[in-house]
């Protein structure tokens, strides 16, 4: 049985600045297999500062039909070498195709999606990643698990918090599960 050493918490002002918060999702092949081995994997990319309870929600978009997707986010501090946002994001990628993601369809049923949410207070706007997530304070399956580790989290733009983002949701789009990441 596995067992993980990150406690449950929240985060720092501090650890907000520097911090990526990264959304993960899966509706196929084992999905809280394919998250918990998603964890394993970035905790070689830096520290887990905390990681999110488990919660289950419907598909948005995409083919119908799908499986319910198992969310959570994680806190995590990258190491040097990780800590620029387009080299965390190409090992996120990595990570993605390591655990069978393959891309045909936008929202499609996936194996593991791991989106970089934000870093620290970061904002950019490239050809490939636009920090913070352009739709991340427009899904419940993001502020739902960040409101539970980060609900200090502003966002840099609007200056919106999770709370406040997720005041529009309706309760029933995501439910907490007692799923264990052990």
């Amino acid at each position: 049985m596995l067992r993980f050493s990150v406690s449950a918490k929240v985060l720092s002002a501090e650890e907000l600045s520097t911090a990526a918060l990264i959304g993960l999702g899966s509706n196929l092949g084992n999905p809280l297999g394919q998250l918990r081995r998603a964890h394993l994997k970035l905790m070689r990319l830096g520290e887990v500062l905390v990681r999110s309870s488990l919660y289950r929600s419907a598909p948005i978009g995409g083919p119908l039909g799908q499986p319910d997707y198992l969310n959570a986010v994680i806190a995590l501090a990258p190491l040097p070498e990780f800590s620029a946002p387009e080299a965390l994001l190409r090992q996120l990628l990595a990570i993605e195709c390591a655990q069978g993601r393959k891309r045909h369809q936008r929202w499609e049923a996936r194996t593991l999606d791991l989106d970089l949410l934000a870093l620290g207070d970061t904002v950019r706007q490239s050809s490939s990643l636009i920090l913070p997530h352009p739709r991340m304070m427009l899904r419940g399956f993001v502020l739902a698990p960040l409101l539970e580790i980060a609900p200090d989290w502003r966002h840099p733009l609007s200056h919106e918090t999770v709370a406040q983002a997720l005041q529009t949701f309706k309760h029933h789009e995501v439910v907490k599960t007692d799923l264990s990441w052990s």
